[in-house]
């Protein structure tokens, strides 16, 4: 089995969780650096009309990138893709989603940029690389490894991206 097969598509959900991530936590930190925020507090928004508004741009703008990320490694790495392209962009809908939010949680913990940055790299990509079963399947991990890989959300969407570009996949 070529190499690429399998590493190409397992590469995808990886730069799908740092990049919305990291865009979503360092929007809000700005915006606490700036006390920008606070003008957010007076208005008549809601939390949910604030957290959907953050939100959303970010969403369309990584399934622009989920897109682009298709195309390339159907084209650069001609590793070809099988499955069904809306099963595909329905698991990255969900998954850019919940790398959205994780963003969210990260950024009200922290109170400078480069805080996010660093905390949101660590709390994305090591559990995206060591539990999600790239490298090593999920049921082989044991103890708190296992319980990370069975909730991280890179877990399922690395199925979903290797099954519709190899296994032909789709919502049946």
């Amino acid at each position: 089995m070529e190499s690429l097969v399998a590493m190409v598509p397992a590469v995808i959900p990886m730069l799908l969780m740092l990049i919305p991530a990291m865009l979503t936590a360092l929007s809000i930190v700005r915006e606490k650096e700036l006390g920008s925020i606070v003008n957010l507090y007076v208005t008549p928004v809601t939390r949910l009309e604030f957290l959907l508004g953050k939100q959303l741009p970010y969403v369309a703008l990584v399934m622009g990138n989920c897109v682009l990320l298709l195309l390339f490694a159907m084209l650069a790495f001609q590793v070809r893709f099988n499955g069904s392209y809306l099963a595909f962009l329905a698991g990255g809908f969900l998954y850019v989603i919940a790398a959205t939010a994780m963003g969210f949680v990260i950024s009200a913990f922290f109170k400078s940029q480069i805080a996010a940055l660093f905390a949101t790299a660590l709390l994305t990509l090591i559990p995206a690389a060591q539990f999600s079963g790239i490298m090593d399947p999920v049921s082989s991990l044991q103890g708190a490894g296992r319980v990370i890989g069975e909730i991280y959300p890179t877990t399922y969407f690395v199925m979903i991206s290797r099954g519709t570009f190899s296994k032909a996949l789709g919502f049946d």
